[in-house]
């Protein structure tokens, strides 16, 4: 899947995370911004990175806002951004590969 145009999910809030995808050229270029960058930085890029993955996107800016999200939260955040970038509305298949 591929992000074929700006999309945004999440919020501000506190335990919450905001996700913007942007289309890209050159892999994935992610950036993170987190009140527990120095806990849990790696983390939240594993997660991003796997749930892109699973995805199958393979390029494209990727911009996170975290406050303290969990890994559940995370993942859901991302796939609901990349969907919204490819104007898939209907039978998302959340949490699960692409068929």
């Amino acid at each position: 899947m591929e992000i074929k145009k700006s999309a945004i999910a999440g919020t501000l809030e506190s335990s919450d995370v905001q996700v913007v995808v942007d289309p890209g050229e050159n892999g994935i270029e992610l950036t993170i911004q987190s009140s527990v960058i120095n806990q849990f930085g790696p983390q939240i890029k594993a997660v991003v990175l796997e749930t892109l993955q699973r995805l199958g996107v393979t390029s494209g800016k990727i911009a996170i806002v975290d406050r303290g999200a969990l890994d559940c939260t995370i993942k859901a955040r991302v796939e609901c951004a990349v969907y919204r970038s490819n104007d898939q509305v209907d039978n998302l298949p959340w949490g699960g590969a692409i068929q």
